[in-house]
């Protein structure tokens, strides 16, 4: 697992196995980013069931000002900052949230987001779950894309609150559905 373009372009991360755990591989992390490219400078991003960091790492490396990273495994957690602390990112780029994901979507009431990475584990089913707390939640603005990684076989809607799906790309074993906010 790598970062693929940007400021730490190629530099590899620490991953690890683990059953709730499936890294975006490489391919399906470049078609996300060729969709969302020209959001990325300058950007907030939330990075939901963060994993290792990759989706934010990639975001940090292309120009993002800064991400939040949610994730309630400890071993992720663990992850995420060793590898936010082998790129060396500056402090004020990112904040790692130790918390349920559904928590931290329905409690929060800070600024928008411009991005918004949800990848859920394909072991609980749970992509049409966090789709219902992403619409409910105050997390974007007009203009602002979430993305949602989900199993082939799970159930992911068109419309989500006032997320309304976009596109939708099959990988497979896996799905990547964008969806946008508009006024």
């Amino acid at each position: 697992m790598r970062i693929i373009s940007g400021q730490y372009g190629g530099r590899r991360l620490v991953s690890f196995e683990a059953k709730h755990l499936r890294p975006t591989t490489d391919r399906t992390k470049e078609s996300i980013f060729s969709k969302i490219a020209e959001l990325i400078p300058q950007a907030r991003v939330l990075d939901l069931f963060a994993g290792t960091g990759s989706l934010g790492l990639e975001a940090l490396s292309r120009g993002a000002d800064h991400v939040d990273f949610v994730e309630s495994h400890r071993k992720s957690l663990k992850i995420i900052k060793q590898n936010i602390q082998l790129l060396d990112i500056q402090s004020d780029c990112y904040q790692v949230h130790f918390m349920d994901v559904f928590k931290y979507l329905k409690a929060y009431s800070g600024p928008a987001y411009q991005i918004i990475f949800a990848d859920p584990p394909f072991t609980e089913k749970i992509a049409d779950r966090v789709g219902q707390a992403v619409g409910s939640s105050s997390v974007g603005r007009a203009g602002s894309i979430w993305m949602m990684e989900s199993g082939g076989a799970e159930l992911v809607g068109e419309t989500y609150g006032p997320w309304q799906l976009m596109d939708r790309r099959d990988f497979g074993d896996k799905v990547v559905s964008f969806f946008g906010l508009s006024d």
